[in-house]
């Protein structure tokens, strides 16, 4: 029997405000994290804070220059390794991978980005570290590499199939062959969601630690040397979150700061350009 139009819109209402109270609760939650977070590191932040090096305990002063700098290497290195296979598997994905060996590599992509991080750390360390006997940023930046490959081939493949066919099909009828118009009018067309792609798989990855302590393993002096242990800044925060020392605890809040700004800042980024890509 039909329920009658009084208990039918009373029952919508009320799931609406539950959907409206779940969302609030995910954002106040959000936003309760990143008010105690600025709380907590906001005094650890200075000159120094950005452009020194770490001291010894005890000793004032001082802050976690070589680890912003050594984010950014070993997050370089990963964009290095995972952007040209990444995409280029996306792009097989989306234009001739319409078969059998399509569907494997999309399911073991699937399956790879569901990994446990601290998985690729293991996995890097054998291959690599085990092989040269020590640490090192190239290390870092392939295991983080790997967890970026899903989410750049996946992302790939979604933005190019988002580009209608009759652009394929005017490039093919004016006699052009089927990479230039990839190249000079499917990809463009899809530029800005390979990037969001990116951008996301970035953000992604810049805060893992797990995988950075079989790798990377951090280093108190300043490097830029891919073959040698590197600071980052995720396995800085956990180092001195683990410590003893005040000082350290003030300065893994800090560093803690920091890394959620720049998550937050990427994060940002690939709001803006995904609106942009709608937009137009």
């Amino acid at each position: 029997m039909e329920k009658p139009y009084a208990v039918r819109k009373a029952t919508s209402h009320l799931m609406a405000a539950l959907t409206v109270l779940s969302a609030g609760m995910s954002a106040g939650l959000l936003l309760l994290l990143l008010v105690y977070v600025v709380r907590q590191g906001a005094a650890a932040l200075n000159w120094d804070f950005f452009t020194k090096n770490p001291v010894p305990v005890g000793e004032p002063g001082g802050g976690i220059a070589n680890a912003i700098v050594g984010t950014f290497v070993v997050v370089g290195l990963a964009a290095l390794f995972a952007l040209p296979i990444g995409i280029g598997s996306g792009i097989y994905l989306s234009e001739f991978g319409r078969n059998r060996f399509g569907d494997v590599v999309r399911f073991l992509a699937d399956v790879l980005s569901g990994v446990p991080s601290i998985i690729m750390g293991i996995f890097a360390y054998v291959l690599i570290v085990a092989r040269q006997g020590h640490f090192s940023a190239l290390s870092g930046g392939f295991a983080l590499g790997v967890m970026m490959l899903p989410v750049v081939t996946r992302t790939t493949e979604e933005m190019l199939r988002m580009v209608p066919d009759s652009v394929r099909e005017a490039g093919l009828a004016l006699g052009l062959p089927r990479w230039r118009v990839l190249v000079h009018a499917v990809i463009p067309a899809a530029s800005r969601g390979i990037l969001t792609g990116v951008v996301l798989a970035l953000a992604r990855v810049a805060g893992e630690t797990a995988p950075l302590l079989f790798t990377a393993f951090g280093n108190p002096y300043f490097s830029l040397d891919i073959n040698q242990p590197i600071a980052t800044l995720p396995h800085t925060l956990f180092n001195y979150a683990i410590s003893p020392y005040d000082d350290w605890h003030l300065k893994a809040w800090g560093a803690a700061l920091v890394l959620t700004g720049l998550v937050f800042i990427a994060s940002l980024l690939v709001r803006l350009l995904g609106a942009r890509e709608m937009s137009t």
